[in-house]
């Protein structure tokens, strides 16, 4: 049972019967496990606007230059907000700073929704910056909560991740014809307030908590920014990052370049991403244990390099490649956030060390697309891009070994 559990138990009372302690011990378990349901709310938001910028560009005016800064302004949102999100965190405690996220959200997705092309600028910028906040703080929130199972908890979130991401995605058209795309658009600020009302009871259990305890600090360690393994964590977050975004945002367009048609290439993408859910689920089973993380690492890794080296080299079989891409992707994730957590020592240095990770992670990942684009632009194909991207993907292989050894006592 996760420490947090047994103090929210204690909290909610101390005295009574066996079956009462129960009953509590069972309500606090329910209070620690809604940190998945805050995972569900970290995508929709983003992944609804994607099909949802060709209606977007006609009735704002907009052309596709500017709809794609539109859709990579979130990420650049989580490279600037991500670094001081631990001083947001100091200051309020974690469960508030989420608690602030959720409002942030859901005023973020009304904001973009209904006030114009200036709101949709600013609304966007709102609404990244809050899944930033949420991006950063849960990995500390699974390594206090789920400290015996981190790997594990951490896979589970992660697969909350991208079912709230597949679906948001997949019904954006559909709700789009019923209620048009400001009312798809704004939909998403409902989830987010029935989590925010729902985390209200953890927030007031935390506080009590926090106030008991307000005496211990934690050990003081040198900046995540000095250490090595901290740089070694956050490369690998900012490739496996910038692999997915490189292959969301064009695996589509390479496949139908090849000469696939829109309706296969747009299913291979929702595959891509099913897919990963399963392998988020399954990588913890690899990463028990204190010397087992390179494993686990080169597990995820090696098969999004093969992968792309498929796409480059039998295009024809572009299903068995993006089915063999998307189990390393899915599972990449967590390995990236279950390294956070683990290298992590301390709340604070967990915190830090993730915003530092998400921070250029995301900034690289935010470049990706760019990049890719630009190069297939300039070469006339995507075969140079595919060339780049497999070195990109081998690179993240490299890196198993640096970010996935345990160091020693530093």
């Amino acid at each position: 049972m996760p420490d947090m559990c047994l103090e929210m138990g204690e909290y909610v009372n101390n005295r009574g019967s066996n079956a009462g302690r129960t009953q509590r011990t069972a309500q606090s378990t329910v209070l620690v496990a809604l940190v998945f349901l805050v995972a569900l709310n970290l995508r929709p938001a983003l992944t609804t606007l994607g099909p949802l910028l060709p209606q977007i560009g006609v009735d704002e005016g907009i052309d596709e230059s500017v709809q794609g800064l539109l859709g990579s302004l979130p990420l650049l949102a989580f490279a600037v907000v991500s670094p001081f999100v631990h001083h947001l965190s100091k200051r309020l405690g974690m469960e508030r700073s989420i608690l602030v996220a959720l409002a942030l959200l859901a005023v973020g997705v009304v904001i973009r929704s209904f006030t114009g092309v200036g709101g949709l600028w600013v609304g966007t910028v709102v609404t990244g910056s809050a899944i930033a906040i949420g991006n950063v703080l849960v990995p500390t929130l699974v390594k206090r909560d789920y400290s015996a199972q981190v790997s594990r908890a951490t896979g589970i979130y992660s697969a909350c991740i991208t079912i709230g991401a597949s679906i948001a995605s997949a019904i954006a058209v559909p709700l789009s014809d019923l209620i048009g795309w400001r009312g798809a658009l704004a939909f998403w600020a409902i989830p987010a307030v029935v989590v925010a009302v729902i985390w209200i009871p953890r927030v007031r259990a935390a506080t009590s908590i926090q106030a008991a305890s307000a005496g211990r600090e934690d050990v003081v360690f040198p900046s995540v920014w000095r250490q090595p393994t901290a740089w070694f964590v956050t490369a690998f977050m900012g490739v496996q990052s910038t692999a997915f975004y490189v292959m969301v945002t064009w695996l589509p367009t390479i496949e139908i370049a090849a000469g696939a048609s829109q309706h296969e290439a747009g299913w291979h993408l929702f595959i891509y991403q099913i897919v990963g859910i399963a392998s988020a689920l399954l990588i913890p089973l690899l990463m028990k244990g204190k010397h087992h993380q390179v494993t686990a690492a080169l597990a995820a890794s090696v098969p999004i390099f093969v992968g792309v080296l498929g796409l480059l080299i039998l295009p024809e079989m572009a299903l068995l490649w993006v089915i063999v891409a998307g189990l390393g992707s899915g599972a990449a994730l967590v390995v990236a956030l279950s390294l956070i957590s683990l290298r992590g020592r301390t709340q604070l240095e967990t915190t830090q060390l993730s915003g530092m990770a998400q921070s250029l992670g995301y900034l690289f990942a935010a470049l990706g697309p760019v990049l890719a684009g630009f190069l297939a632009q300039q070469t006339g194909s995507w075969r140079a891009t595919l060339i780049a991207f497999a070195v990109l993907t081998g690179v993240q292989v490299l890196l198993c070994f640096p970010a996935g050894r345990t160091p020693k006592a530093r």
